[in-house]
């Protein structure tokens, strides 16, 4: 009998060890890439030009099927241990999806519309909801299979804008299409800014109708609030945020060599390589095996002010690049 139970817990242990290894390398997160060199290794494959937008449309495809190819796969619908008690790497895969999001409905609204009483163009308009299904859809349908899906009608897309003879399909690389797709990566930064300051609680003055003496609300708000991240939800917070900011890298890359022209007229090209560079503080190795989150000026580190601070000042560098743009 205690033989049994012996081999039993040897089973157990053995079971636990190897999903604890699992879970260490499926927590990896994948290598930035240049997008540049991805984008003409697809062109030659395909046998076509680098045109306008190509980069663009094949770094959002590259980003979205490295969710779902990275060690383990995508994780964030998993029912079953190791991947079902992880959530590092699921919130990580969270911030991803969300950019891609954001750029996918820019794409469908705006990079491939002329103007806005022209039609959507048909592969966008059927890829972009199919990255909208939940993160954690796990069947019938599943959401990799959706976001898989989406990939393949965004493939389309890059093939037809490729396509000289199909000039239906095309990707307009223009100031105000730009500047629309920023703004949306400005709000996107400002959320994360703020979740991520929240680590050690703000009392907050409420500023939501600042600035406009006619404007109102649907109900009263307090004047000061106090915000604080959950201490359950803090590397959460900033996982996410290492995914956002991991995808609007290789998307902000993406959008310096297609709207080159458009950044070289207004002199904008070196206040984009400056918000790449702070964004890619953001990937620095974290070294603790866990997320700190001391106070401001504790004795321990708080690794989400560090996060936000970098991120702020991306985001401080976005609003006045869009400004810039929004000059003639």
């Amino acid at each position: 009998m205690n033989e049994h139970k012996g081999k039993v817990f040897s089973a157990l242990a053995g079971l636990l060890l190897i999903g604890y290894i699992l879970a260490v390398y499926w927590s990896f997160e994948p290598e930035q890439f240049d997008v540049v060199e991805r984008a003409k290794a697809q062109a030659q494959e395909q046998n076509a030009k680098l045109v306008t937008g190509y980069v663009t449309t094949n770094t959002l495809i590259e980003v979205m099927q490295t969710l779902l190819d990275k060690p383990g796969g995508y994780l964030s619908n998993d029912v079953l241990p190791p991947s079902v008690i992880m959530d590092n790497m699921p919130a990580w895969e969270f911030g991803v999806l969300e950019m891609s999001r954001d750029l996918a409905l820019s794409m469908r609204k705006d990079f491939s519309r002329s103007q806005s009483q022209s039609t959507e163009h048909p592969s966008l308009k059927k890829a972009q909801p199919k990255f909208n299904i939940s993160s954690t859809a796990w069947i019938l349908p599943s959401a990799e299979g959706e976001y898989q899906v989406g990939i393949n009608y965004l493939r389309e897309y890059q093939t037809q804008i490729a396509n000289q003879a199909e000039v239906g399909s095309q990707f307009y690389a223009r100031a105000d299409n730009l500047r629309g797709w920023l703004k949306e990566a400005e709000k996107r930064l400002g959320s994360l800014s703020q979740r991520l300051s929240a680590s050690v609680g703000q009392e907050r003055i409420n500023t939501d109708l600042a600035g406009d003496s006619a404007a109102l609300q649907a109900t009263s708000g307090m004047e000061q609030t106090i915000v604080k991240t959950s201490w359950w939800q803090i590397d959460d917070v900033f996982y996410e945020s290492r995914g956002a900011t991991w995808a609007l890298i290789h998307f902000l890359k993406a959008v310096e060599h297609d709207f080159s022209d458009v950044l070289e007229k207004k002199n904008a090209k070196i206040s984009l390589q400056q918000i790449i560079r702070e964004l890619e503080a953001t990937q620095e190795t974290v070294w603790s095996p866990m997320i700190l989150n001391g106070s401001g000026f504790g004795f321990v580190a708080n690794h989400s002010l560090v996060m936000a601070n970098y991120i702020s000042r991306a985001n401080a560098a976005l609003i006045e690049l869009s400004e810039l743009l929004a000059q003639g």
